[in-house]
Parts: C-alpha cells; sequence; structure tokens
C-alpha cells in the first residue's frame, strides 16, 4: 500500500467514526466511564433547591446572602488500545477482514476518548509488542493512531500472544486507565496476566471473529495455511467430522476467553466481521 493509499484510507475512516463518535457516541462513553472524581469550579449566589451542604460560608458571610459551591468533574482520562496485528488478524470472509474491523474500532474509540478530552495510546502487538505509542490527545494524534491501525505489519508475523501486550501494559503504564483489548484470542493461556491487569485498569476484551473461523465451508479437497505459523495442510472439507473438530477448537477457545475474563472482572464484548459494531457498542455502553 503506498503513502497516498494509506492517507486517502485515513481519511475515509476519519470521516466515518468521526462522525460516528460524535453522533452516537461521545454522550454514551462521557457517562459510561466517569472521571476520577469532583473538583471545585466556582461559586454562585443560592437557589431554591440547592444542596445546603454545599454553601460557602466565608462567601455568604462576605455578602450577606447565601452562595453554593459549584463542583465539575475531573474529565481527563487515560484511554489504551491494545490491539493484535498478528497474521490471523489478516483473515476474513464476509464484509472486512479482521484488522479492518480493529482499525475502525479503534478509530471510534479513539475520537470519543479525544471528543471527552481523554489521551489516547496504543500498544500494537502480535507474539510481540511491535510498537507502543504513549497517551497523549489531539486531532493529529489520533491521525498519527488511525495510520499505525491501517499501515503498521508485524516485523515477523507470528503469533498472537495476548499475554505479552498486557505484561508490558502493567509495566509502562503507572496510571489507571480504560483498556480496550482487541483481538481474536488465537493465544497461548493468557489467565494470569488478565487477572492482574483487570485489578490495576478498567479493562474491556473485544472479541473479533470470522464466521469461518468457526464454520469450516463444504468445498472439497482444500490446501489451508495457517496464518498464525504458516504451515499448510490438504483437508477434506466434504468431511463432516472435520468440520466438525474445527468448529470444537474454535469451541475451545472461546469457551477458555469467556472464563479467564469472567473470573478477571472485565469485560468482554464480541463482534463479528459481518456484523455491525455500532450497535455492539451503544449495547456495552448502555448497559453498563
Amino acid at each position: 500500500m503506498t503513502t497516498a493509499d494509506i492517507l486517502k484510507k485515513v481519511r475515509r475512516i476519519e470521516i466515518k467514526t468521526r462522525g460516528l463518535s460524535n453522533h452516537i457516541f461521545a454522550g454514551e462513553y462521557h457517562s459510561t466511564f466517569k472521571g476520577r472524581g469532583m473538583s471545585f469550579s466556582e461559586v454562585r449566589e443560592y437557589t431554591p433547591g440547592d444542596d445546603v451542604k454545599f454553601i460557602d460560608w466565608n462567601v455568604t458571610a462576605r455578602f450577606s446572602h447565601p452562595f453554593v459551591k459549584v463542583f465539575e468533574e475531573e474529565r481527563e482520562l487515560i484511554v489504551m488500545l491494545l490491539v493484535d496485528i498478528s497474521n490471523s488478524s489478516l483473515f476474513g470472509t464476509q464484509k472486512q477482514a479482521k484488522r479492518d474491523l480493529i482499525t475502525e474500532l479503534g478509530a471510534v474509540l479513539s475520537f470519543s476518548a479525544t471528543t471527552n478530552n481523554d489521551k489516547v495510546g496504543v500498544i500494537f502487538f502480535s507474539n510481540k509488542v511491535e510498537k507502543y505509542i504513549p497517551p497523549k490527545k489531539g486531532k493529529g494524534h489520533i491521525l498519527r493512531i488511525i495510520r499505525e491501525l491501517i499501515a503498521l505489519e508485524p516485523v515477523q508475523g507470528g503469533e498472537t500472544n495476548v499475554a505479552v501486550a498486557l505484561e508490558f501494559l502493567n509495566n509502562v503504564l503507572k496510571k489507571r486507565s480504560i483498556t480496550f483489548l482487541m483481538s481474536d484470542f488465537v493465544s497461548n493461556p493468557y489467565e494470569q496476566a488478565l487477572q492482574l491487569a483487570a485489578r490495576k485498569h478498567d479493562l474491556v476484551g473485544i472479541h473479533i471473529y470470522d464466521k469461518h473461523d468457526k464454520e469450516l465451508p463444504s468445498a472439497g479437497l482444500v490446501q489451508v495455511m495457517d496464518a498464525e505459523t504458516g504451515q499448510t495442510v490438504w483437508v477434506d472439507t466434504d468431511d463432516r467430522a472435520v468440520r466438525l473438530q474445527y468448529g470444537a477448537a474454535f469451541d475451545e477457545k472461546y469457551k477458555y476467553c469467556m472464563h479467564t475474563f469472567r473470573k478477571s472482572g472485565a469485560s468482554l464484548l464480541h463482534v463479528r466481521t459481518d456484523e455491525d459494531y455500532v450497535k455492539v457498542l451503544q449495547g456495552y455502553f448502555k448497559g453498563r
């Protein structure tokens, strides 16, 4: 992909996802993720119905009629995106590849965060941490994130290792963050790393998968390649036992993912490549 192609794609994704974050998610994001507390803003004259416990007695005495303190939410938060860019993220047989879906989700969440004056950072990972973008604010920073979401490729491809991304997060970020972990979770065990991260951060997993990650289509004898390892093998997709085994392998990883997130207390969303992720995010924001 040329630089011009990347810039065009950045612009298309910016237009789509920025519109979604402004018109659909901004208020819901704000109400879902609260700030760190309340800070004093100003005083104003008392009006009937104000809570008397907020009366500022010093100002009241000075002006001989009541004034109350006004507080505002300390809004600034840190949002971290943990983005799986391993080879399995390139798979997709429906509307789009898993990587394309992750890119749009990352852009929507980034714009929603920056609209609320929050900092955004990213950890890109495969079987190792491929790139770290420290949390910052600003449109230019968000556009850089989108460029990397589109164009960054793993140095050696490699398998998915969720644990290495979570361990890096725990080591590099001392403050509490809202963390969105986006992956297909085709990974080695990550239970311990997830539990540690969920204690320190407000962690939301987004499981990205394709219809044919679970269902092997009946298409005769075909040569298939494992995107993670690069190994190829001939498979008789008309064999019902083969298709059942294929589905069982997906179900095993799916159940492990569900169990691990539930045990850690972290949230987990599921988005298929041919589903409307807007509805999934809206449902999460409203139901939280």
